[in-house]
């Protein structure tokens, strides 16, 4: 249960609703946009060894900051491939097409900032069901500009990660 102290909101990891995905990944929700009128909205995202986590998006609006806390992951950046180890991070500012997944043999863990923050667990929520088959993707094409989400292509992406 996410608490409020002197307007300060505070989530204890075993409190974080866990959305699970496939490869042994998962979402914890830590704070979504509505909670900090929407300041920013955060989540930690698990990735288990070289699995994709979004395919190539832009956000109209919000700036998406990724800091590696352990492992190592790949980022699309325009058409240009980062791979990031623990202890790095990458800001995203809107617009940019971008797209991330673990490193090649490696597994992610990663906490993602998005400012200014829209409602977004329900996104997450969706996503989990779309990745294990209990709701089409295009559910979630159809709710874009709710969620602040763009998807797009990127032959880059489908070359290095199919």
């Amino acid at each position: 249960m996410t608490a409020e102290r002197a307007g300060a909101i505070v989530v204890r990891a075993e409190d974080a609703e866990r959305v699970e995905l496939p490869a042994g990944g998962a979402f914890g929700l830590l704070v979504d946009g509505d909670a900090t009128r929407g300041a920013l909205g955060a989540n930690r995202l698990t990735l288990g060894v070289g699995a994709n986590g979004a395919r190539p998006h832009h956000h109209a609006v919000s700036w998406e900051f990724f800091q590696v806390l352990d492992g190592a992951a790949e980022f699309l950046l325009g058409e240009e491939l980062v791979t990031v180890a623990a202890g790095g991070a990458v800001a995203v500012p809107p617009l940019l097409p971008h797209a991330f997944g673990a490193a090649a043999g490696s597994t992610a863990d990663l906490l993602v900032v998005a400012a200014p923050g829209v409602r977004r667990f329900g996104y997450f929520r969706a996503l989990g069901d779309v990745t294990r088959g209990r709701l089409p993707f295009e559910d979630l094409r159809a709710r874009q500009e709710e969620y602040d989400v763009y998807f797009g292509a990127s032959a880059v992406w489908e070359a290095a990660r199919g």
